[in-house]
């Protein structure tokens, strides 16, 4: 089955994009990444895999990563992905990208992966949990990149550094070696504009760790309570007046989940002095409950299939080892390895 996906895909672009399995996709994964997900299998050759390796630095239980492994292909397939146009895979799965790291790390600098934006934040939250996978977070990434040889990856502004290491690591392989070999992956946006779904807390985007967000999964009566709970404040003051972040925040919402028609009357009540906030909140949560529906329906019944999900992994790993298999197999003759 992996030989005539990867026959039917070897004339698109390549698209690499992966997700840590830490709990369950909601609206900003959903609005942010993956509705581009579903059109982007139609246009390049994708591949889309579960970071189970990188979500080690957290220590999760294996029970938690066995869940969210499952959680999340589940969630993938409801939302549209279909395997036999992109792969889906385990990165676990797929050893080949663990010697590509190892390759990398033996020329990644201590200093420049110390600079790494990400890795300092993280060190700076958790002190007592600077590990080694943290600071070489960039070099597994580009494995995940490079070993597929990928030439778009689809990443949010927090991930560009990573990906100019990425890049770099290739530039200095292909110069170390003499060779022009690995090809510097692009950061790829789907749409002209990066889409950007706001929490429920007033500020910044919705985030798992924030405990902002809405997922998909969420049944109608918690969908009601969290909108129910987001900040606003006493209302405008004046006709036309600029909306406050928070206030802004829902209309954004609405905006992606409400019909135009719905929008516009909020919006003029809103600049007419108008607004009655809980009503705006009422009919915002109806509609996020009429979008994610459909999705937490299918989401349940892939759940349920246990036989289903290991199949998508099982394949997408065939496919994924395969690509990865190729890289490895030359970049160890490139080196000096015997094969």
């Amino acid at each position: 089955m992996h030989q005539i996906i990867l026959e039917y895909l070897s004339n698109m672009e390549k698209v690499i994009s992966g997700i840590r399995p830490t709990g369950n996709l909601h609206l900003g994964n959903y609005f942010g990444a993956v509705k581009s997900f579903v059109k982007m299998q139609e246009e390049y050759n994708c591949m889309f895999f579960i970071a189970d390796w990188h979500s080690l630095t957290t220590h999760p239980t294996p029970e938690n990563i066995r869940t969210s492994v499952r959680t999340i292909l589940a969630e993938y397939l409801a939302c549209g992905i279909d395997p036999q146009k992109a792969p889906i895979y385990v990165q676990s799965d797929v050893k080949q990208v663990l010697e590509l790291y190892l390759y990398l790390n033996m020329n990644a600098y201590l200093g420049e992966l110390e600079r790494v934006t990400s890795f300092k934040e993280k060190a700076r939250k958790q002190p007592d949990n600077v590990n080694a996978g943290l600071l070489t977070y960039p070099s597994l990434m580009a494995a995940d990149i490079l070993v597929h040889k990928a030439d778009k990856v689809p990443v949010g502004k927090d991930q560009e550094q990573n990906m100019e290491m990425a890049r770099l690591f290739a530039r200095r392989f292909n110069r170390i070696y003499d060779v022009e070999y690995f090809k510097e992956p692009e950061s790829f946006h789907f749409n002209a504009k990066a889409v950007k779904v706001p929490g429920l807390d007033g500020s910044g985007k919705m985030g798992k760790s924030e405990g902002n967000a809405i997922y998909l999964c969420d049944d109608e009566a918690t969908i009601k309570k969290k909108v129910m709970r987001a900040v606003t404040d006493a209302g405008p003051t004046m006709l036309n007046q600029e909306k406050p972040e928070p206030i802004e925040n829902l209309f954004t919402l609405m905006q992606l989940v409400s019909t135009p028609d719905t929008y516009d009357y909020f919006n003029d009540q809103y600049n007419n002095m108008a607004i009655r906030y809980g009503d705006m909140k009422k009919q915002l949560a109806a509609d996020i409950n009429a979008f994610c529906a459909p999705i937490r329906e299918r989401i349940l019944e892939y759940k349920s299939n246990e036989e289903l999900l290991a199949k998508v992994a099982r394949e997408g790993a065939e496919a994924a080892a395969a690509s990865a298999e190729k890289t490895i197999r030359e970049v160890r003759e490139i080196i000096g390895f015997r094969n």
